[in-house]
């Protein structure tokens, strides 16, 4: 019998160790992995619903850290204030590395690569110019510019003096707009790293400690590791594009085109839904871009002069207008804007021409249409009698005695009745050079 009890015993201490396995298995973090995102744009709302989506996915997989790769060339500082909220309450240390070569991270961009636990740059690449500017571009009083400058230097101040950076060089591009290549920055102490690539850059600071926002030291050790990509969704890369300025601009005048031909034909409805859509879908993306509205006043000015141009045939010179305020400073490529106001302003111009030639030519429908007309008396009008014309027989009437088979013009219409005058006393339509076909209608 004391085999079969040494079995049950030996089955029982194995089910204990499989448990205390599976426990101790559990207690480890599921993931070892390095997330990365790719943030290359201006910096906006979409932006920070971006990285913001990015950490919360890092924090709930236990990555070892965020690599956010960054090129931009600035942005909106609402947003930039948020992503940095994000990144200094972050229980994931978050690694920011400027690149590709020839990348920068300007202005708003500086801001958050001096929030990073890590700021890292490669070769070629640059950063600062980070004196705040208004959004619409223009002057501002002097007490409003201090007021603007103070509060951004005192955020760079906060963030850069926890991060155990140089502060005073740091707010040097917020009061003096400097700028620095990646080893000026790694000399002056404004980032940590300058590396070719991301592994280079991960082998580099394997091993070394980093002290976080909140004090805490931890030491990265993620030579080797996985990188795991985290992409934007569907509806924020169709958003981020949107708010491409160049893409804005092609919107806009398309938008205004479509409801112009929407004006021009009522009823019409698909150029009007068009146009309402894409104008929409513009205002949306300027109201976050940093934009000189005074830009979209002059793009609606250059419609006006356009019709002008049509209107008053002025040789060119209103469509050339026209053209021109179509180009203003809105971060828009030379070539997407001429691309677009050229042909625009062009075709423009020749439907306003077309539509103004069609209200001038005489009227050739309806009851107008008759007007002018040459007709043949079909009985003796004295004063009334009928008349053929336009292949319909009429009743008309006549100051002027007219003999049957002569030809009359119509001068008006009164009703059903036409007012007719003779078309040469005592001719006929032979004398005139018309043939009377069976119809009753003439021909030459």
């Amino acid at each position: 019998m004391k085999p079969p009890s040494l079995l049950r015993t030996l089955c029982g201490l194995s089910v204990v160790t499989l448990f205390v396995v599976a426990l101790l298995t559990a207690s480890v973090p599921c993931s070892a992995e390095v997330l990365k995102i790719v943030v290359d744009d201006t910096v906006h709302p979409i932006t920070d619903e971006y990285i913001g989506r990015a950490l919360t996915e890092a924090e709930r997989n236990k990555d070892q850290a965020l690599l956010i790769e960054l090129n931009t060339p600035g942005g909106l500082l609402d947003s930039t204030r948020h992503i940095i909220e994000k990144i200094l309450a972050s229980p994931v240390p978050v690694i920011i590395y400027v690149t590709p070569s020839g990348s920068r991270a300007a202005s708003a961009g500086f801001f958050i690569l001096e929030s990073a636990d890590v700021a890292a740059m490669a070769p070629g690449t640059n950063t600062g110019a980070a004196h705040p500017v208004t959004l619409g571009g223009g002057k501002v009083d002097d007490v409003m510019k201090e007021k603007m400058e103070n509060d951004a230097a005192a955020l760079m101040r906060s963030v850069v003096s926890k991060r155990g950076r140089n502060v005073e060089v740091a707010e040097s591009t917020v009061r003096q707009s400097k700028s620095f290549t990646e080893q000026e920055a790694l000399s002056q102490k404004l980032i940590d790293y300058v590396a070719s690539s991301q592994e280079d850059l991960l082998k580099q600071m394997q091993g070394k400690t980093v002290k976080r926002f909140d004090g805490k030291i931890i030491t990265l050790n993620l030579a080797g590791e996985p990188i795991r990509p985290f992409d934007m969704t569907l509806k924020q890369r169709i958003l981020a594009f949107i708010m491409d300025p160049n893409i804005a601009f092609i919107l806009l005048a398309v938008g205004a085109l479509a409801l112009y031909a929407e004006f021009n034909h009522p009823g019409a409805v698909v150029p009007g839904t068009v146009g309402v859509v894409f104008i929409l879908l513009a205002i949306f993306a300027l109201n976050l871009l940093p934009v000189r509205f005074a830009a979209v006043v002059l793009i609606l000015a250059s419609f006006a002069l356009f019709a002008l141009e049509a209107k008053f045939s002025a040789h060119g010179v209103l469509a050339i207008g026209g053209m021109v305020t179509m180009i203003p400073e809105m971060r828009v490529h030379l070539l997407t804007a001429l691309a677009v106001s050229i042909p625009l302003g062009a075709i423009t111009v020749f439907l306003m021409s077309i539509a103004l030639k069609a209200r001038t030519n005489k009227v050739v429908t309806g009851v107008q249409g008759l007007v002018g007309e040459v007709g043949i008396a079909q009985t003796p009008l004295s004063p009334q009698g009928k008349v053929f014309v336009h292949g319909e027989l009429w009743d008309a009437t006549s100051a002027v005695s007219v003999a049957a088979g002569q030809t009359v013009v119509v001068r008006g219409v009164e009703g059903l009745q036409l007012r007719v005058d003779p078309a040469g006393v005592g001719r006929q339509a032979s004398d005139l050079g018309l043939t009377p076909l069976h119809d009753g209608s003439l021909k030459v």
